[in-house]
């Protein structure tokens, strides 16, 4: 049973625990709240982890071989259960596609010979697949959308007739027999009426019925993962038909991060916190506590259930700590200002700290007076039992090239904390991909 004074006792351990007025006592507001409370209810006293192993599951991205310099063969492979290669597009007929061609399929890495016969995949493409064969407990997922593509109503413009839904499915399964991957991953953020709620069930339905018809043919009955990017704001869950989805989904990727921020926040505040601050209701306006139990009571198995967490920090500048007023996010960021990379936190001059009450972690600088919130080990340990005490499916990560290499990485932090991951083996056999290469096996 995991209760939220037992993940107080986990963080206590750290050296790292916030004395700002949030945590003075947190053990008297756990306790009081919390106390006895058995956060595995619903599926009794004790952890469960899926039949085949709990997931560890990583986002990839196409753009990251550009300036990040991250490619797919960097990927700590044999640690991750699902990655997610983000991301394809399509346009307003449904029609799925590459985003990048040159990414996907073209840039020749060492190894890559330009003297092939025939029509072969190179890019990101075939360096996934050559992890697959190395890393057979490794599966590869394309995800399609993201908030780019999800932007003006292009998501519920391409989806909304039964003939585009087909033609989605069709053409996205297409790429996953030409590309040699495990699944599809489908983020669309967000459907915003019953309509469009009702047109995601209903294309997530083409898509699995066209997995499993491909599969049947060319596959052996392979089973395709099929999952979505799924909201932690409750004004865009309680928008989705959550219990219908997840009688087609094998998994909910959900994306507990981006809860505060400086372009849309009123106060800093944590943005991946597990539960709510009594102390200081500011720096949590939302909580991954609450979402999950509300997926769980709209249908949603804890098992189909993988909690994301951000490998990025969001910082807040001008703030006199958590729940404060600031401005804006600083000048500066790895890629953007006022999102750092992970693997450059804390900042020069800043410290570390854990807030327990809030089962969050940030890092704060008094004389720049800067606020960065993002998870760190310790977090990520916590949040793991927490996994593990829900019956949840696992842990998901945004994204692969922020992480660290050492013993700090979050990515490994999961790995060695859920202990058992899934062990269902990858497909490597695509008889029928346009790519010489992938029929042949990378042989």
């Amino acid at each position: 049973m995991f209760v939220k004074n037992a993940l107080w006792s986990l963080l206590a351990a750290s050296s790292i625990v916030s004395a700002a007025p949030v945590a003075d006592a947190p053990g008297h507001a756990i306790a009081e709240r919390y106390h006895g409370k058995k956060l595995g209810a619903y599926h009794g006293n004790k952890s469960v982890a899926a039949a085949s192993g709990y997931q560890n599951a990583v986002y990839f991205t196409n753009w990251g071989i550009y300036g990040r310099n991250y490619t797919a063969q960097e990927l700590p492979a044999n640690k991750i259960s699902y990655v997610l290669y983000a991301f394809a597009q399509f346009d307003s007929s449904g029609t799925v596609s590459s985003s990048d061609s040159y990414a996907d399929l073209q840039i020749h890495y060492p190894g890559d010979s330009w003297n092939d016969v025939g029509n072969n995949a190179y890019g990101c493409v075939k360096q996934l697949y050559l992890q697959k064969k190395a890393n057979r407990n490794m599966r590869v997922l394309l995800s399609i959308g993201g908030w780019t593509y999800s932007q003006d109503g292009k998501f519920a413009a391409a989806v909304d007739t039964a003939a585009k839904r087909t033609n989605f499915a069709k053409t996205a399964v297409t790429l996953v027999k030409d590309w040699g991957f495990d699944g599809l991953d489908i983020d669309w953020e967000y459907p915003a009426s019953a309509t469009e709620a009702d047109n995601f069930v209903a294309l997530l339905q083409a898509i699995r019925a066209e997995l499993d018809s491909y599969s049947a043919q060319y596959a052996n009955n392979y089973h395709f993962l099929l999952t979505v990017a799924s909201p932690a704001g409750p004004v865009h869950y309680n928008n989705q038909r959550l219990g219908q989805m997840a009688a087609v989904l094998d998994f909910f990727n959900f994306m507990g991060y981006d809860y505060a921020g400086s372009g849309f926040s009123t106060y800093s505040g944590h943005q991946a916190n597990l539960f709510p601050s009594i102390g200081n209701p500011n720096a949590t306006p939302f909580s991954t506590d609450a979402a999950v139990a509300d997926y769980i009571k709209a249908g949603v198995k804890p098992s189909q259930i993988v909690l994301g967490m951000p490998i990025y920090g969001r910082a807040f500048d001008a703030t006199a700590g958590l729940g404060k007023s600031f401005s804006g996010g600083g000048t500066a960021g790895s890629w953007e200002v006022g999102i750092w990379d992970y693997k450059v936190l804390p900042r020069a001059g800043a410290t570390e700290l854990i807030d327990a009450e809030a089962g969050a972690s940030y890092s704060y600088d008094p004389s720049a007076q800067e606020l960065v919130t993002y998870d760190t080990p310790d977090i990520v340990k916590a949040k793991v039992a927490y996994v593990k005490s829900r019956g949840l499916g696992g842990g998901m990560f945004w994204e692969a090239s922020a992480d660290r290499t050492d013993d700090k990485s979050l990515i490994g932090t999961s790995f060695a904390a859920l202990g058992s991951l899934d062990t269902t083996q990858n497909l490597l056999s695509y008889p029928n991909s346009q790519y010489a290469n992938i029929v042949a096996g990378m042989a």
